[in-house]
């Protein structure tokens, strides 16, 4: 059983080593716990989303685009 954790994991990554990144995630034969701000990233890998709240930890089954669909929250960044 493989564990994988990143932290903010595309930071500093130009688009082209973030696709990279994304596409070598995909193989990963494990689970992975990710905190991230980029939504391309979440929307990409995401299977379940944990939100951590005052209140305690809420689970969504589905990936980062189901969790904005249900919850109506999304990762802070860049709005048009």
């Amino acid at each position: 059983p493989n564990f994988l954790v990143l932290d903010e994991p595309t930071n500093h990554l130009d688009m082209a080593t973030r696709e990279m990144l994304v596409a070598a995630l995909h193989n990963f034969d494990g689970t992975m716990l990710f905190v991230s701000h980029d939504r391309h990233f979440l929307a990409a890998l995401s299977t379940r989303v944990l939100e951590l709240t005052p209140e305690g930890v809420h689970q969504y089954g589905g990936g980062y685009l189901e969790y904005v669909a249900r919850s109506g929250h999304e990762a802070p960044g860049l709005r048009s």
